[in-house]
């Protein structure tokens, strides 16, 4: 099946629940799912011992205390029981479309960097799991309450084991890694599968804690600059529109025809609305006056100079 790794926060307060509801949501997926936790935090060891997960209390940090991403991949690639590998935030829920995007996927394609957009809920209570219907209420809560983020937000990673083992020393919990990580695959030649579509990662929404100037939104602070002068900047940037595919929400995958639209820079939109005003909209507008230039001259529309 699966193995998943991530790393998390201790296990107390809200944090503790929507990290819980997350792994066990993982767990849920297939009897055979493995998941992977780093780190000693608060908790992490008795959820691990809980829900029948692996503890691995070492972690490679950076000077601020924040857990290193190279080594939790690298490490990771060598502790999996399976070939493929995903690395999730620990505060995403996943449902059942997961495990069947990624069959799609594999069956595809030996290689290939399953991502997707997520949807934002307030989830404040332990999801019971034992109720049959716990999936469509779910659903159902996102559907009505959810936000789905834009492109540059990107919380999963599925990908066959030795794809990021030269992984700079990036920091969880910040920005610019998650971009960096499209665009590691599209360099290597792997195809990137976009299951925006066809699959509804929830991450349940919480605060930042402040002692590391992270605000959601913005990717100014100094640990986001960080990873993004390691991964080289800019042009290194890629979001999940720029995916070679894309899983239909019917199951088929299909070129991304629009991949070459987009640019890491948000301003997608700002040339196309660049675009209509001088190619289209301003010609329309000048022929518009030209052609009825001599009944304004006889009306006295036309305009008048200054001065």
């Amino acid at each position: 099946m699966l193995t998943f790794f991530t790393t998390g926060k201790a296990f107390r307060g809200h944090d503790g629940i929507i990290q819980r509801n997350a792994l066990k949501s993982w767990k849920l997926l297939d009897p055979d799912v493995e998941v992977i936790v780093f780190g000693e935090d608060e908790g992490a060891a008795q959820v691990c011992s809980e829900l029948g997960l692996v503890h691995h209390t070492q972690v490679e940090q950076h000077a601020s205390g924040r857990n290193r991403l190279d080594y939790m991949f690298a490490r990771a690639s060598q502790m999996a029981r399976h070939e493929y590998l995903c690395y999730c935030n620990c505060d995403i829920i996943l449902l059942d479309d997961f495990r069947r995007a990624f069959e799609r996927a594999k069956a595809w394609k030996e290689q290939f960097l399953l991502v997707s957009q997520r949807w934002d809920v307030d989830i404040t209570e332990p999801i019971d799991f034992g109720d049959a219907a716990w999936v469509d209420r779910l659903r159902t809560l996102t559907d009505a309450e959810g936000v789905q983020r834009d492109e540059f937000w990107i919380d999963l990673f599925v990908f066959r084991r030795g794809l990021y083992l030269d992984m700079p020393p990036l920091i969880v919990g910040h920005c610019y890694w998650d971009n960096w990580m499209i665009w590691k695959a599209l360099k290597e030649g792997k195809p990137v599968l976009d299951g925006t579509e066809f699959v509804m990662p929830i991450h349940q929404n919480h605060g930042y804690n402040p002692a590391f100037e992270r605000v959601k939104g913005f990717a100014n602070d100094t640990l986001s600059l960080y990873n993004l002068e390691l991964i080289g900047g800019l042009k290194r940037i890629r979001h999940i529109k720029y995916s070679t595919h894309r899983l239909g929400s019917r199951g088929l995958i299909y070129w991304n025809i629009f991949r070459y639209t987009h640019d890491y820079g948000r301003g997608w939109q700002a040339r196309t609305e660049k675009f209509l005003l001088y190619k289209v909209w301003l010609p329309v507008w000048h022929a518009f006056l030209d052609i009825t230039r001599p009944i304004r001259k006889i009306l006295g529309l036309r305009s008048k100079p200054l001065g």
